[in-house]
């Protein structure tokens, strides 16, 4: 019986360990994949308009500002509604987006 446990044991813990490891590989490349359509997108909108892309950057910045600060600040009576909430979690999606990236994308070797 306890020959029979082990095996169970070990066979278990190599199926885990083998679909961690193709998960790891899977997120390393959705960030790679994601990283790679950022610059893409950064150098497409660049090359059509300088001036809109700066104005884009700016409009998005000052979007995901002001989701962070209804993110952050002291909560008010009653629940966010409209581009409060809107921005609320724009904001949220961002900084999920940069984390994910943060944590992925830098053992990435495509850089």
């Amino acid at each position: 019986m306890g020959v029979r446990r082990a095996a169970k044991g070990v066979g278990d813990f190599l199926i885990e360990m083998v679909g961690e490891a193709v998960a790891e590989v899977i997120l390393s490349l959705l960030a790679c994949a994601l990283l790679g359509c950022l610059a893409l997108i950064a150098y497409l909108s660049w090359s059509f308009s300088p001036r809109f892309t700066i104005a884009g950057a700016g409009l998005l910045s000052f979007f995901l500002a002001h989701g962070a600060w209804q993110t952050f600040r002291t909560p008010t009576k009653g629940r966010r509604r409209g581009l409060a909430a809107l921005t609320a979690v724009g904001f949220t999606v961002a900084a999920m987006t940069a984390l994910f990236l943060l944590l992925y994308a830098t053992g990435c070797d495509c850089l």
